[in-house]
């Protein structure tokens, strides 16, 4: 295993007088917390494992995220090329040299994570870059997250468009992600895409241009079947689409565009062990939960800003939205999510947050060494904006001094904020940072005796949604 440099967290800024939390209230959380952890890996893992007697209050109980990254490195070490990480790595190699593009089609956590990884380890202009710049990777694309009509028909003509001649430049394929098959916003979509698929390639090649991820059985698994698709992969059970990412569900797009998906689950697993053995104080899965728990329950907080201050990020914060709404946002209970990006956010949102209500929370998201050589302002002979005296200055240290400035500005107020410190923008620091806030998650719900698992309100919009749908149709 590759050494992981690791993520840190500081509170430090939450300790504010008289809006965020005491030293007093920290400590006192230490056996509660502790007794959530054990519930987490004595209790939720050996019922998981077992499979049989979980309790009521405990269902669903889809503890096998946890676990995930160590079960899929093992079988891949064990055997590589007979493992699932084998074939997920040789299915990109296959379906990479026959396309230049690929459309994910998926919803919630069936991309979420998928998009998250790709804006943040690739190339921010990936897309757009040629076929040799991006290492022979195919660009990547995301429908059946929405029923936007315009969008998707944007997507489909640029297609056909972009899609001429002989080899991989002149080839698009599809990776279609759903447990059941039977969401609608992923189901309409899968079956216009592979349409005009259809129409590129012929009905007799779909088989090698469409790639499920999906259940046992199911609607989408049934098509599978029927196309014949050469390759398919599971979402496996026990795990919730919003802590998938460690599965094919994340692996498989992500292997797809060239991420180092092996240093990625190294770093999850490396923050599981850091999880299970670290006290309070020095814990990032703990001390997280702790300091915004606490804000929320002493002081009303109930509204949790992610603030990343890289844009790279942004699909991450987006991740983790969903990730904490669905989790605890039941029983009239749950912190609000929201992601802001900086510094673009300061001159949209910061107003609010500075001299708003006292309702909010900022963990910032910080990336300490990025990918690229500094950019200094320069001098010029228009000085007009009066920066000639910054020419030295970079974009980083000007990132710098407006996080720093923020922080200094919020705790003059007395209002929390915390810092999240990523090493880099790439795959060590997010296999870490999912894994980090899907335990936080689950740790919190633990404490709050709210079932982080399941989503049952998200199951009645679908409900209606159908039913809406097809009351229409007989009418």
């Amino acid at each position: 295993m590759s050494k992981i440099k690791p993520i840190t967290f500081d509170p430090t800024n939450a300790f504010v007088t008289p809006h965020g939390i005491t030293q007093e209230q920290f400590d006192g959380i230490q056996n509660r917390l502790n007794a959530c952890r054990s519930e987490m890996l004595d209790i939720d893992l050996s019922l998981w494992a077992d499979g049989k007697n979980i309790p009521a209050s405990k269902e669903p109980l889809d503890a096998g995220f946890h676990e995930m990254p160590e079960r899929i490195l093992d079988d891949y070490q064990a055997d590589r090329d007979s493992s699932e990480l084998g074939k997920i790595l040789e299915t990109a190699k296959r379906l990479g040299a026959l396309v230049d593009k690929v459309v994910v089609l998926g919803i919630g956590g069936s991309y979420m994570g998928a998009r998250a990884l790709m804006e943040t380890c690739c190339a921010p202009y990936h897309n757009e870059l040629s076929r040799a710049q991006r290492g022979g990777r195919p660009r990547m694309y995301f429908e059946g997250n929405n029923v936007d009509n315009d969008w998707a028909q944007a997507l489909l003509q640029f297609l056909e468009s972009d899609s001429q001649g002989d080899g991989p430049e002149g080839n698009w394929g599809i990776i279609v992600i759903s447990k059941s098959g039977g969401t609608l916003e992923t189901a309409a979509s899968l079956r216009i895409f592979m349409d005009a698929l259809k129409s590129k390639v012929g009905e007799d090649q779909l088989s090698q241009f469409v790639v499920p991820v999906t259940g046992v059985s199911g609607k989408l698994a049934d098509l599978a079947t029927e196309i014949g698709c050469v390759d398919r992969y599971l979402v496996p059970d026990g795990v919730g689409g919003r802590f998938s990412v460690f599965s094919a569900v994340g692996l498989l797009p992500a292997a797809m565009l060239g991420i180092d998906v092996v240093k990625m689950l190294e770093a999850a697993a490396a923050m599981n062990a850091h999880f299970q053995t670290a006290e309070l104080g020095s814990n990032v899965v703990m001390d997280y939960v702790a300091v915004n728990h606490l804000l929320e329950e002493n002081k009303g907080v109930n509204i949790r800003v992610l603030s990343v201050w890289s844009k790279s990020l942004e699909s991450a914060g987006f991740w983790y939205d969903q990730l904490l709404a669905e989790s605890l946002g039941k029983h009239e209970k749950g912190a609000f999510p929201l992601t802001c990006l900086n510094s673009r956010d300061l001159h949209s949102r910061a107003q609010q947050h500075q001299e708003g209500a006292r309702d909010k929370v900022m963990n910032n998201v910080i990336v300490d060494s990025w990918r690229t050589d500094p950019l200094a302002i320069g001098n010029s002979k228009w000085d007009q904006d009066q920066l000639n005296e910054l020419a030295d200055k970079t974009l980083p240290m000007i990132m710098d001094a407006a996080i720093n400035g923020t922080n200094l500005a919020y705790k003059e107020d007395g209002r929390p904020t915390t810092d999240i410190h990523l090493p880099a923008a790439d795959e060590a620091a997010l296999g870490q940072l999912f894994q980090m806030l899907m335990l936080a998650t689950v740790l919190e719900g633990r404490l709050l005796e709210i079932n982080p698992y399941g989503q049952p309100g998200v199951e009645k919009y679908k409900k209606y949604m159908n039913q809406l749908l097809r009351e229409d149709v007989t009418a």
